[in-house]
Order: structure tokens, then sequence, then C-alpha cells
């Protein structure tokens, strides 16, 4: 049975996390353990615990005079993000490709059409969802703990997403033909194309989110690994 303390702090992780991926707190934000507190209507205890574990995670930097400061985005941080996703993304598929049932192919299908739904509506938080079960299946032969990297790594990158990679009709057109290029390549079992089109994918998103944050901004590790994993991907980065 988890006791009201585990209940507390699970809650607070949930809705902070939240919170800070949506952009609702924006990053480089700075608060106290006792705002916290006042916020979620629970004690310190249960607070300073979901900050240990936000900040293993990346989210928050909390210091000894109980000062709390939401991770701030950079174009460097951004790339390790992106470094690290077509690193594992791009074995994952490869993997996951020869598992696919003809079910798994309608749901692909489906996670697009709700995507291309959220998108005509405006509402990038809801795209979040949709958005996020068709790159997981794409993974889902890497393992439970390959795939939970995976997911964490998809949550960051999605608060870059929506901070700094707002899109406009003509890019999410972009997007959403890259989308399709990856599932017609599954479908057609073709996993080497596919994980060139997922990789060209991550460095065209990337590409917007360093153009919003550093203009200047060279990207070599990122070009580095796409020529390693699908060698002339990295031309994506322009």
């Amino acid at each position: 049975m988890v006791s009201r303390d585990g209940q507390n702090v699970a809650n607070v992780v949930t809705r902070l996390r939240e919170a800070i991926l949506n952009g609702d707190i924006p990053g480089g934000a700075v608060t106290t353990q006792l705002a916290l507190a006042t916020e979620f209507e629970t004690g310190r205890t249960p607070v300073r615990e979901a900050l240990r574990l936000l900040e293993r995670e990346g989210l928050v930097v909390a210091d000894p005079n109980r000062r709390v400061r939401v991770t701030d985005l950079s174009a460097a941080d951004a790339e390790e993000l992106y470094v690290m996703r077509v690193a594992l993304e791009t074995v994952a598929i490869r993997l996951t490709i020869p598992t696919l049932s003809s079910d798994d192919i309608a749901e692909l299908e489906a996670c697009m059409a709700k995507m291309e739904h959220y998108m005509r509506a405006k509402d990038q938080i809801g795209m979040r969802e949709p958005h996020r079960s068709f790159h997981v299946k794409l993974v889902a032969a890497a393992g439970p703990r390959g795939v939970a990297e995976i997911e964490q790594l998809f949550d960051h990158a999605e608060r870059y997403r929506l901070a700094h990679g707002a899109l406009t009709r003509r890019d999410w057109t972009l997007r959403s033909d890259e989308h399709r290029a990856i599932l017609d390549a599954v479908i057609a079992g073709d996993a080497a194309r596919a994980a060139r089109e997922l990789a060209e994918h991550y460095a065209h998103t990337a590409r917007l989110v360093f153009s919003n944050l550093d203009a200047a901004f060279d990207g070599v590790r990122l070009r580095a690994a796409l020529a390693a994993v699908a060698p002339g991907s990295e031309s994506a980065l322009g």
C-alpha cells in the first residue's frame, strides 16, 4: 500500500513535471520549496522528495537555500537530446519493424490522423499524446529499459518543440510529410530507409529549435551522430 506521503510525492512529481514540459513553468523560472508546498497543498517533505526525482531527471536544479530553478533551455542541451534520440531510435526502429502487425500499422495511421486533427485545431498540447504514441510505437521492440529512456527523451524534446519550435501551418505540413515518409518505409518493411527518414525528421526539428534559440549554433555533435547512424542525413541540418 502506498503511504499518504508517497501519494503526495507522486502527485507533486506528475503535476510539476507536466507544468515544466508543457511550458506553463518556463525554463529559468525560480521558485521555492515553500511556494510549491503551498501551491500543491502538501508539506515540504513530499515537495523535497519530488524535487529530488525531478532533479535526477534534469528538469530542475535545487540549491541549499531551498530555492528551485527550472532548468534553462539551450541549444547545447537540445543538441544532446537529439544526439541521444537519433542514436537510440534509429537502432530501435530497425528492431521494431519486423515485429509490427497489421493492427500496429493501423494504430500508427490513427496517430497520424489525430495529430492532423490537433494541428488543424492549433492545439499543440493536445497533439503531444498522439505524437508521442506514434514515435514510441516505432521503437517498441527496444525493450522496457530502452523504451522508457526514449519516452523520457521524447518528453524533454517536446519541451523544446513547444517553446522554440512553434509550427506554422507550412512547417506542420513538412513535419506531417516526414511522418508519412517514415510510416511508408515502415509499411514497406524497409528498415534502412525508415531509420534515415527518422534521422532526417529529427534533424529538421532540431534545426528549427536551434534557429530559435541560437541562430549561430553549429550542431557539430548532432551532425556527427547523424552521419554515423544514417549517412547523408546530416545534410538535413542545413
